[in-house]
């Protein structure tokens, strides 16, 4: 069974991408007021954003469930593909940041200037993050998006990079001008372990790594009456996404009709436990065992 949640995603996209611009707008014009090198790390990190649901619009286009004759088991890692798109932007936005504050301590540059005005800004952009990044994870929850859910990790990462400008730009409203250069270098750690945590997520789905444990997928089909043994269990795919089961299965049947009953009792019980869930079975007789329950 296939599940197609690429019109919710669309939607979601389509209103975070409005807001990161908005909120990319508006640190930009702050960050070029007060000549704040962490701001404007932190508006280079907002581009990421909105340059993320633009690739997500594309991978979610491309990312159909339905099999077609060029591809017999979906199109749905393209948004696996995208998602690691993210990680990259997240990797290239570290390192821009790290180059501009290593610059500013080698050069120097003019002094940072900021206002009560500038900081209220600022707090408004704090909370149009909070706000993109709860309401992209809970969707991306709902809906099982890899996609959106990666997203919402960026952009929680851009919650508490904003925090900590922020704060460092209190510091220099009272002050402390080097808090400004200081905090660039947190910023890009953050934006570094939010590449870490999206690539992580994704490239089990890519490798085809296993999905469910066999001895769990096992005890569920042993369970069916009629079912003797099953073995060469193996998964692949995602839970709440997608989720592909292949296994050998030995039924006590003494016809055909009789086998093709039991082995849908056994895709239904597995389809209610991990459903969206596809599943292939080679049906054996009672003469033949193996022990064998997965490939390995």
């Amino acid at each position: 069974m296939t599940y197609d949640n690429r019109a919710a995603v669309r939607k979601v996209l389509i209103i975070t991408l409005l807001l990161n611009l908005f909120v990319m707008g508006l640190k930009a014009i702050v960050g070029y007021w007060t000549g704040s090198l962490s701001l404007l790390a932190d508006a280079l990190h907002s581009v990421t954003d909105s340059a993320n649901n633009v690739l997500g619009l594309f991978a979610s286009q491309f990312s159909s469930p339905y099999p077609d004759r060029e591809h017999p088991y979906g199109h749905q890692k393209f948004e696996a593909v995208g998602a690691l798109g993210i990680a990259a932007f997240l990797g290239i936005a570290c390192f821009e940041i790290l180059q501009g504050a290593v610059e500013r301590i080698i050069k120097g540059g003019e002094p940072v200037r900021i206002s009560p005005p500038e900081l209220w800004l600022l707090l408004i952009v704090l909370g149009v993050n909070i706000f993109v990044a709860f309401y992209e994870r809970r969707i991306g929850q709902q809906v099982g998006s890899s996609i959106l859910i990666a997203d919402a990790t960026h952009t929680m990462s851009d919650v508490w990079v904003t925090i900590s400008v922020i704060g460092g730009l209190i510091g220099v409203w009272l002050g402390y001008q080097w808090l400004d250069i200081v905090l660039a270098f947190p910023v890009a750690l953050l934006v570094f372990w939010s590449g870490w945590s999206v690539l992580k997520a994704n490239l089990p789905w890519l490798v085809d790594q296993i999905a469910i444990a066999p001895e769990a997928i096992h005890a569920i089909a042993t369970s069916v009456p009629g079912v003797m043994n099953c073995h060469d269990i193996a998964s692949r795919g995602l839970l709440g996404r997608q989720v592909f089961i292949e296994m050998h299965l030995i039924v006590d049947a003494p016809d055909v009709e009789t086998a093709h009953r039991i082995t849908e009792n056994v895709e239904r019980r597995l389809e209610e436990c991990f459903h969206p869930v596809r599943i292939m079975i080679h049906v054996e007789p009672p003469e033949y065992k193996s022990e064998q329950i997965s490939f390995n």
